[in-house]
């Protein structure tokens, strides 16, 4: 299958892929990383959402959207490693002084999933930071070897999809998710 990935600058998409069933509940947004955590625990039910509009609608979209034909069937948050918590981060080191960017969150919608969408969101977002300037993407994915990875915490991705799409292992971290260590995945991105 094959799917078409764009900025994410329409947020009606991007409310159909990360948005809550019901207005008012208090979801993540893809917000936990990219703001001070003060800012995040502020932010409640609708006013997350409005948050995230205001992104798409400003400069540079705060990551990536699969499509399938019309309809958008995933989300990849990737933005400058500064802009976010990782700059400051105690678990995901620095590995040098690049201006690297970051790709955090992969999401598939549930009834697209095992399809790609993924692999998909991955290509897209390495060729979004590249567009930007970005001299490098890093990654922070779990690295659970064959173990299973409950869908609500794959949001990071896996080791084995980020070194499909040619990112190498650059450090380990002392982060963990869902039990899996995570891993700092790098590529270069000036080639």
């Amino acid at each position: 299958m094959t799917f078409d990935v764009r900025p994410a600058s329409v947020f009606e998409d991007v409310r159909a892929v990360l948005g809550p069933k019901s207005a008012t509940a208090n979801v993540c947004w893809c917000l936990s990383y990219r703001i001070p955590s003060k800012l995040n625990n502020e932010l409640r039910g609708p006013a997350r959402g409005d948050y995230v509009g205001e992104l798409c609608r400003a400069g540079t979209p705060p990551g990536v959207l699969a499509y399938d034909g019309d309809e958008p069937v995933g989300w990849a948050a990737v933005a400058p490693r500064s802009d976010t918590s990782f700059a400051r981060s105690r678990t995901i080191p620095r590995v040098d002084d690049l201006p690297v960017w970051s790709l955090w969150c992969i999401r598939a919608r549930p009834g697209h999933r095992k399809q790609g969408v993924s692999h998909a969101l991955i290509a897209g977002a390495v060729d979004f930071a590249r567009s930007h300037g970005a001299p490098v993407l890093e990654a922070y994915p779990l690295d659970n070897g064959e173990a299973r990875v409950d869908a609500t915490m794959a949001y990071a991705g896996i080791r084995k999809n980020f070194e499909r799409a040619g990112f190498t292992h650059a450090a380990d971290t002392t982060s963990v998710l869902a039990g899996h260590p995570r891993v700092l995945m790098r590529l270069d991105l000036r080639n």
